[in-house]
């Protein structure tokens, strides 16, 4: 982490400034919720483009709402503090930003209500999540959450832990990634991706209702494989099994990008290589995120190094 600045509570300051208490709510309890957002470095432009912002502060204010969290920035400002962010940092490379609302009071007892909600944003350099030339993958004994015991479509800090074990269970056993399944047995996604299958032609996917977090990068998925390939997606419940049979597989999300699955429990999906719709799909992606596509570059990617208003 080698940002010199940051915005906490209304201000920029220097990164080292960036604390909170051991006493705080949210280090005790998870009583938190944050975003990834990437920012994409275009050499060709001289461009940071930070991709979907928006939309990611859309999703952001959803969670708050389902932790009763508050945010005293409309979502006009919250995008103008990351551009500003980014710009005092001068960074001219790919980017990490992870904004963060969290319980900011120092006492002890859990609870979501009268409390008082504190915001940080952090920008970070940040490549690669994962393997995206081809991921292994295990099943986990572990399962996603469930959105009645803790909300699977919020981004909460403390729900992360069900992904930590499952990820680290994927790793210790050899494999580069977990996929989860839900209670009853569907493939809900991976530790912290969505997940694609290619079944005859057909992009197919858990829908809302399997404990998914309603990915950002899955929607744009969804949107480009339309339009650009001509694919449809269907939004179904999985069978465990199916992973075994597909022809392609694929993880998605912020910081997983896109992420081909050549191996699950250790056998072949498809050729055992990444498959051509996902290589396409991946292509295309980093195309537009870097904001080679200019019908998609108006609408989802958002310069840093052009005029903006003051970030507050």
């Amino acid at each position: 982490m080698d940002a010199k600045t940051l915005f906490m509570n209304g201000e920029f300051l220097p990164a080292e400034r960036g604390v909170i208490s051991v006493r705080t709510h949210a280090f005790a309890y998870g009583t938190g919720c944050f975003e990834g957002i990437r920012g994409y470095w275009s050499k060709e432009d001289h461009q940071i483009y930070l991709f979907r912002l928006r939309e990611h502060y859309e999703r952001l204010l959803r969670s708050c709402k389902i932790l009763r969290m508050e945010l005293p920035y409309t979502i006009d400002q919250l995008v103008d503090i990351s551009i500003e962010l980014i710009r005092r940092n001068d960074q001219r490379e790919d980017v990490y930003l992870r904004p963060v609302v969290y319980k900011a009071d120092e006492i002890i007892g859990v609870r979501l209500h009268n409390l008082t909600d504190h915001y940080l944003l952090t920008s970070e350099p940040m490549g690669n999540y994962v393997e995206i030339g081809g991921l292994r993958c295990g099943v986990s004994s572990w399962r996603r959450i469930d959105d009645n015991a803790l909300p699977a479509r919020a981004k909460i800090c403390g729900s992360y832990v069900n992904a930590a074990f499952a990820k680290t269970e994927a790793l210790q056993n050899g494999f580069d990634e977990a996929i989860m399944l839900t209670h009853d047995g569907h493939v809900a996604e991976g530790s912290a991706e969505n997940i694609f299958l290619i079944i005859n032609g057909e992009l197919v996917t858990p829908p809302p209702s399997e404990n998914i977090l309603l990915g950002i990068t899955r929607d744009t998925l969804i949107k480009i494989a339309q339009r650009e390939l001509g694919l449809v997606t269907r939004e179904r419940q999985i069978d465990r099994t199916e992973l075994y049979v597909a022809d392609e597989i694929f993880l998605c999300g912020t910081g997983a990008q896109i992420a081909p699955v050549i191996e699950v429990d250790r056998t072949p999906v498809g050729t055992g290589k990444t498959g051509p719709i996902g290589q396409k799909l991946q292509d295309l992606y980093f195309d537009i995120v870097r904001g080679k596509h200019p019908e998609y570059s108006k609408q989802w990617c958002t310069p840093v190094y052009s005029e903006v208003k003051s970030a507050l």
